[in-house]
C-alpha cells in the first residue's frame, strides 16, 4: 500500500512539473530574444558618429516617442502611486547613468571589453539581493556565475594582452555594470505590482529627461548627422532598446533579477561574434573558450527549479 502511495505521489508531481516548465518557457524565450536584441547596441553606437551620451539619448527618446500613445489605450491600467513613481524614476536615474557610462566606454575600448565589463552586473545583484534584501543566492547561481565571470575574465585577458590597456573606457564598463545592477533590481521589485508597458513607459520618460539633462550639463550636441548615424541611432531605439527590453522587462516579471542578470552575460560572446563579422575584431581562441565558460555558467544558474525558491531561501 505505501509503494502503491509513493508512485500515485511521484505520478502527480510530473503533471505539475510539466505545467510548471511550460509557465517559465515563454519567459525564458523573451529573455533569450531581449539578449540577442540588446547584443546589437555595442555595434550601434559604433556606427554612431556622435558622443556616447548623446547616442545613449535618443536610444531611450525613440522608443519613449513609440511608447507615449499607449497610454490612451491602457489607461485604467497604468495609474500608478507616488512611490512607484518615485521608485521607477531612480531605476530611470540609474539606467541613464548606465547607457551613459556603457555607450562612452564603448568608443574608448573594444565592444568586447565594454560588453563584458558593463555586464558584470550579477555579482552586484547577487550581493545587493542577499545584503540588502537578505535572499541568498542557491548554490547553483554562485557556480554559475563563477563560471560566466571566468569567462569574462578569459575573454578581458585576451583582448588586453594583445593591444589594450585597462583605463578609462574600462572604467566607465565597471560602472555601467553597477549601475545596470540597480534598475535590475528596482525593475524586479515594481514589475510585480506593474504592467510592462506602463513600467517601460514610464521608466523611458524618467531616462530620457535624465539624459537630456546630462547632455545638456556636458555641453554635448545632440545634432545627429544623416546617413550611417541616423540608421543607428534608430536601430539603438527600436531594436536594442524597445524590443530588447519589452522582452526583458516581460522576462523579470517571471524571473528573478539574479537569473536575468547572470543571463546577460551571454552578450559577451554574441557581441564579440558580431565585432568580429561587423566591426573586424578578430574573434581568438581564449575568448571563444571564454564565451563557452559564459554560456555554460548561464545554463547552470536556469536550474533553479522555480522564480519563487529563490525568495524563499
Amino acid at each position: 500500500m505505501r509503494e502503491t502511495q509513493l508512485e500515485a505521489g511521484a505520478d502527480a508531481q510530473i503533471p505539475s512539473a510539466v505545467s510548471e516548465a511550460n509557465r517559465a518557457l515563454p519567459a525564458y524565450l523573451a529573455l533569450g530574444l531581449g539578449i540577442l536584441c540588446i547584443s546589437w547596441s555595442a555595434i550601434f553606437v559604433r556606427w554612431t558618429d556622435i558622443p556616447g551620451p548623446a547616442s545613449a539619448f535618443y536610444r531611450m527618446l525613440v522608443p519613449a516617442a513609440v511608447l507615449l500613445p499607449t497610454h490612451f489605450f491602457d489607461r485604467g491600467r497604468s495609474r500608478v502611486d507616488m512611490r512607484t513613481m518615485g521608485i521607477i524614476a531612480v531605476g530611470g536615474l540609474f539606467f541613464a547613468l548606465d547607457l551613459a557610462l556603457y555607450n562612452t566606454s564603448i568608443l574608448k575600448t573594444t565592444a568586447a571589453n565594454a560588453t563584458l565589463l558593463g555586464n558584470n552586473s550579477p555579482i552586484v545583484v547577487g550581493l545587493l539581493s542577499w545584503l540588502v534584501f537578505r535572499r541568498k543566492p542557491q548554490a547553483s547561481f554562485w557556480f554559475g556565475l563563477l563560471l560566466a565571470v571566468s569567462g569574462s575574465l578569459v575573454i578581458l585577458w585576451s583582448d588586453l594582452s594583445r593591444h589594450r590597456q585597462f583605463g578609462i573606457g574600462d572604467v566607465m564598463s565597471l560602472g555601467a555594470a553597477a549601475c545596470f545592477a540597480v534598475y535590475l533590481l528596482v525593475t524586479e521589485k515594481i514589475r510585480t505590482t506593474t504592467g510592462t508597458l506602463t513600467f517601460l513607459r514610464l521608466a523611458m520618460i524618467s531616462s530620457t529627461s535624465a539624459l537630456l539633462i546630462i547632455n545638456i550639463l556636458l555641453g554635448i550636441s545632440l545634432h545627429v548627422p544623416h546617413g550611417r548615424t541616423l540608421w543607428a541611432v534608430l536601430g539603438l531605439g527600436l531594436v536594442s532598446q524597445l524590443g530588447g527590453y519589452l522582452a526583458l522587462t516581460y522576462a523579470l516579471g517571471h524571473l528573478p533579477a539574479t537569473i536575468t542578470s547572470i543571463s546577460l552575460l551571454s552578450q559577451g560572446p554574441l557581441t564579440a561574434l558580431m565585432a568580429a563579422v561587423l566591426l573586424g575584431e578578430a574573434l581568438t581562441l581564449p575568448q571563444i573558450a571564454g564565451g563557452a565558460l559564459v554560456l555554460a555558467g548561464v545554463g547552470l544558474a536556469h536550474r533553479q527549479r522555480h522564480p519563487e525558491d529563490e525568495a524563499n531561501v
